[in-house]
């Protein structure tokens, strides 16, 4: 879907300094109402520009964690006055995908975004939009370390580094026995680094934990199903952790109907969908790791408007995501709040912080 056309007056009064001066706290402004006098004497607003469109090409376009991507996009297509697409596939079908990159290089899109989630399907088609002169950037997955890849920067997580982490976490848990790590889709690049880093640092542990893998497709409800059937044919397992998402959410649930924790099975993942989050508080699951998909969105966007407005001489530049494990000690705030940045509300708004920050 595209983005919807704003009005002139409007457009000219979100197209606030992120580039002359302002910085990006006083560019959110906008999102959470009208921008104030003082605000706008700091801002001096960009020249007049055509309204870019940027198309986005995603593995599983109706995914419950890429929801508040799409935010991330809305908000920072407003804010620069851009119109955007979301499409791609439904089910990580990567002939579909490349469908997609080439449909938007036919429409000729000013710019584009895609998770690389395979190591050599999309390096003609970025190729083909480059010699084009369309600037492609990766979020969410990225191309293999060495690749000859030519997308211009990857906004996103260090996959193989989060799942180590995820794998030295789960060593620290369990010292022995059957541990299950439940992938979505086994191969592709937004997940699998995370599964070999997690097996990678559980073997370096040295601890006698079984490890085995399992797929559990590309929709909540068929992860949900592969998680209860393996359970079912596993109860002596120590462990359960998933890679992606969905799986999370399938883990948390699987360990709350047969009540895991108090049998001594830990489980844990990755990403904050809201079943995930409330199932941390409630005790049902040890962790789930944030990778802000929000703003895998918003400065997607941004890297785009800044290297179509500098004339490609500003913007493609590497940004991770970053990696925060959360759990029972640290969840009340994701459940006390309820706004676009974690997916939970439609509405736009700024958040006022209280206390003292936390690195």
């Amino acid at each position: 879907m595209a983005g919807k056309q704003e009005p002139k007056d409007e457009v000219q009064s979100m197209r606030r300094g992120m580039l002359q001066g302002a910085g990006l706290g006083a560019a959110l402004a906008v999102l959470g109402g009208a921008i104030t006098p003082a605000q706008a004497a700091e801002a001096g607003p960009f020249p007049a520009h055509k309204r870019w469109k940027i198309v986005f090409v995603n593995h599983v376009t109706t995914n419950p964690f890429f929801v508040p991507t799409q935010y991330g996009i809305q908000d920072s297509t407003a804010l620069l006055g851009m119109d955007y697409q979301w499409t791609g596939s439904a089910n990580a079908d990567i002939a579909e995908m490349v469908n997609a990159v080439n449909a938007a290089i036919a429409g000729k899109a000013d710019a584009i975004a895609v998770p690389i989630v395979d190591p050599k399907a999309f390096d003609k088609p970025i190729q083909a939009a480059l010699d084009a002169g369309i600037p492609v950037f990766a979020y969410n997955a990225d191309a293999p370390q060495g690749s000859s890849n030519p997308r211009l920067s990857y906004i996103g997580q260090d996959l193989y580094l989060s799942g180590y982490q995820m794998g030295e976490r789960i060593a620290s848990l369990i010292d022995s026995g059957l541990v299950g790590l439940f992938i979505a889709t086994p191969g592709q690049l937004n997940i699998q680094p995370r599964l070999d880093g997690a097996v990678a640092a559980i073997k370096k542990s040295g601890k006698k934990i079984d490890v085995q893998t399992i797929a559990t497709g590309a929709t909540v409800n068929e992860e949900l199903s592969k998680i209860k059937s393996f359970y079912l044919g596993h109860q002596d397992l120590k462990g359960m952790f998933a890679v992606d998402a969905g799986s999370t959410q399938g883990v948390a649930e699987v360990m709350k109907e047969n009540n895991l924790p108090a049998k001594g099975v830990h489980g844990g993942g990755f990403d904050l969908l809201p079943r995930t989050v409330q199932l941390i508080h409630d005790g049902f699951l040890d962790f789930t790791i944030d990778q802000q998909p929000y703003v895998q969105g918003f400065y997607t966007v941004v890297q785009a408007f800044v290297y179509l407005a500098s004339g490609g001489l500003v913007g493609p530049a590497n940004v991770n995501t970053g990696l925060k494990f959360v759990t029972k000690a640290s969840v009340d705030p994701y459940l006390n709040t309820s706004t676009r940045y974690e997916g939970k509300s439609t509405k736009p708004q700024i958040v006022p912080h209280t206390g003292a920050i936390k690195g």
